[in-house]
């Protein structure tokens, strides 16, 4: 895995950064064909002293993504390798799931002697389908539908590009726009 190390008022010493390289290179156990992917991680240390801890981890059939925070950074990397590691299992669970079924083995996702298959109860239950129209309109229009609804996102026609588009509230309370390629 090729390492993207960033830091926002902190500077990345070679001490967290073997650290982090160390704890995420664990991941590759996961695999039964090493990923040859890009690791982006995003260091932050805040003003009331906690840092914030971003890894996004591009894989051709899945985008692993976790973020932490914590007083300690050594501590926040700890937790987002767990995360990690827990999203690694559970998608491996339901691929190996339903490969299983057809009597198939993925490739990539394969059991390894050192790599355990979770028995878990899937919690990805289809509870509700809502069918609904997709009106043209711009994104402004769509946030204020979206808060119409009191929704946290909202799906429209871009009214410019006439392609499906997603407006979602963010945890810092700003909007995003996600636009389909």
């Amino acid at each position: 895995m090729n390492y993207n190390v960033r830091g926002e008022n902190i500077e990345v010493t070679p001490a967290i950064r073997d650290y982090l390289e160390k704890k995420i290179s664990k991941l590759e156990r996961y695999f039964t064909e090493a990923p040859n992917a890009k690791v982006n991680v995003n260091l932050r240390f805040n003003p009331d002293k906690t840092s914030k801890v971003e890894v996004t981890i591009p894989l051709p059939n899945l985008t692993l993504r976790a973020e932490e925070m914590n007083a300690d950074m050594y501590a926040g990397i700890d937790l987002i390798t767990d995360k990690l590691e827990r999203q690694i299992r559970k998608h491996k669970t339901k691929i190996n799931r339903k490969f299983r079924e057809k009597g198939n083995v993925p490739p990539a996702f394969a059991a390894t002697s050192n790599s355990e298959v979770l028995d878990e109860d899937d919690d990805l239950e289809l509870v509700r389908t809502k069918r609904f129209d997709l009106k043209p309109m711009d994104s402004e229009e769509a946030i204020l539908q979206m808060n119409l609804l009191g929704h946290s996102f909202y799906v429209f026609t871009n009214a410019d590009t006439n392609r499906t588009n997603v407006v979602y509230r963010r945890k810092d309370g700003r909007y995003g726009l996600i636009e389909a390629q």
